[in-house]
This record gives C-alpha cells, sequence and structure tokens, in this order.
C-alpha cells in the first residue's frame, strides 16, 4: 500500500526506521549499512525529509545525526501510518483481548524501524495462551508478517529484561500501573 503512494523505496525505508520508533537516531553511513542502500541514496532522502521538515538534523562532531520531528504537525499522522503499515496495530488489537497483560513491547528489526517481515513481541502479563495463538495466526494473515512472541511473567522479565536492548524496544501497551 505504501508503496503505491511512495515511489522511492529509500523513502519509505527512512520512513519507517524515524517514524516507527520516534525516538531512534541516526547518520547516514550507519542507515546505508542497515538498509543496503548506497550513501547518495540515502542523503538524498535524508535532504529531502528534513527540508520537509519531517526529520530534524543535529550536528555531533564530524556527525550529522538525524531523528523524527516530533514537532512536525504531519509527524503523528505519519507514526500513525507507519504502524498501521507494519500492522502494529493489529498486534494492539491482539493485546487487548487476551487477559491481565502488563507490558507488551516489540524487540528487534521492527523496534529499530527495519521491516523484517518478523516482529518480535515480549508480552508480560497472565494471557491465554491458545487464543492467543489463534488471534497471531490471524493477524498474520492480515498484515502478511510473522509475528513471534514471548510470554513472560513479572518476575522472569525483570531477570531476563537485561537481555533485552530496552533502549529500543518499543511499548505497544502498558498497563497503568505497570
Amino acid at each position: 500500500m505504501l508503496e503505491s503512494l511512495i515511489t522511492s523505496k529509500t523513502r519509505i525505508k527512512l520512513l519507517l526506521k524515524f517514524f516507527l520508533n520516534p525516538d531512534t537516531r541516526a547518520y547516514l553511513r550507519g542507515l546505508a549499512d542497515e538498509l543496503g542502500e548506497s550513501t547518495n541514496a540515502i542523503r538524498v532522502e535524508l535532504n529531502r525529509l528534513t527540508e520537509a521538515g519531517l526529520l530534524e538534523s543535529k550536528t555531533h562532531g564530524r556527525t550529522i545525526m538525524y531523528q523524527a520531528n516530533k514537532k512536525n504537525s504531519l509527524f503523528p499522522d505519519l507514526h500513525s501510518l507507519v504502524r498501521k503499515y507494519l500492522g502494529i496495530d493489529k498486534v494492539e488489537a491482539i493485546l487487548s483481548d487476551l487477559g491481565t497483560v502488563e507490558l507488551a513491547l516489540i524487540t528487534g528489526d521492527y523496534a529499530r524501524g527495519v521491516d523484517s517481515g518478523i516482529i518480535d513481541l515480549i508480552i508480560v502479563g497472565n494471557v491465554q495462551r491458545a487464543f492467543l495463538q489463534h488471534l497471531v495466526e490471524r493477524a498474520e494473515e492480515v498484515i502478511k508478517r510473522k509475528i513471534r512472541y514471548l510470554i513472560l511473567d513479572q518476575k522472569e522479565f525483570d531477570k531476563l529484561k537485561d537481555r533485552f536492548n530496552m533502549d529500543e524496544a518499543l511499548v505497544v501497551w502498558k498497563e497503568k500501573s505497570a
């Protein structure tokens, strides 16, 4: 769907990178390596997105770091569009029907804004596993991506959370008291 609206594959990759997890910061060469694109293609699109006010750039020494411009009036719409494109809205719908979910995180490629085809989901709480599997299978058909999940109770999560890159994790559900 997004490919019909935006013809530049590089621009789509950058929008996914910066607008899925808006706290993401990156620089030109790192983006080129991560996204498998030439530095020139990345530079052109970074310049366009920065000139449009969708990205902010800050110089740190000789490196220019880029980040989503959360103050731009289109930010909420682009953030929502990217989440829907990747199926994150379907993941949230799954979580609302499961039982007691204290916290749910997306880790791995999607948390870094890379559309790899596999969504890594960590669920902290007490959920109905059979129902979860049923909902995941239905969601996978709709979003055309694989959802790989791990269910932990709070004690297990506290013990293992150092193994997850929590700085990059994308919180998709948080119980008010959690």
